[in-house]
């Protein structure tokens, strides 16, 4: 019989991550975030238009027409990051944040980072990086938890 590893709870929420990510509308990056608090998935966020709206996916990419670098000028993008949007989905259905840990495929822009602080969190755990570094700096002042993993396996472990 074919032995299969259970992943530890980090690895298992950033599997998640990964999964969310793949409803993202940008161009550019699929990112996926999943609020956890004690073990229980509160929200989840990927990053791509307001809802309702129409896309990257069918307008095209404004970053890339004006040839903006990652990490710059996030006001032109009619994309929400995953961060935010775990954020707003949270709100929308009473959940706080508080005390919770934010699983995301990849590291917050500063953005992100001041409303996480702002929600409370405890922890951020990401395996990629976004080109963006100055939220180190914000979660240090602020007491917020950093953890980079490595990449969860893309392959789904389960018995027959």
């Amino acid at each position: 019989m074919e032995k299969v590893t259970r992943p530890d709870i980090d690895e298992y929420f950033l599997k998640i991550a990964s999964v969310v990510a793949e409803r993202s509308t940008c161009r550019r990056h699929h990112v996926g975030a999943v609020a956890v608090k004690n073990k229980h998935i509160l929200a989840t966020g990927y990053n791509g238009a307001a809802a309702g709206l129409r896309d990257c996916l069918e307008l095209g990419c404004l970053r890339d027409e004006k040839n903006i670098p990652s990490g710059e000028r996030h006001e032109i993008c009619r994309g929400i990051h995953a961060e935010q949007n775990v954020i707003v989905q949270a709100g929308l259905h009473g959940v706080s944040l508080e005390g919770s840990t934010i699983y995301c495929t990849h590291t917050p822009c500063i953005l992100c980072a001041k409303m996480l602080v702002n929600a409370k969190i405890d922890r951020f755990v990401s395996f990629g990086k976004y080109n963006d570094d100055s939220f180190h700096e914000l979660f240090l002042e602020a007491g917020i938890k950093f953890d980079v993993r490595e990449r969860p396996p893309d392959q789904i472990g389960y018995l027959d």
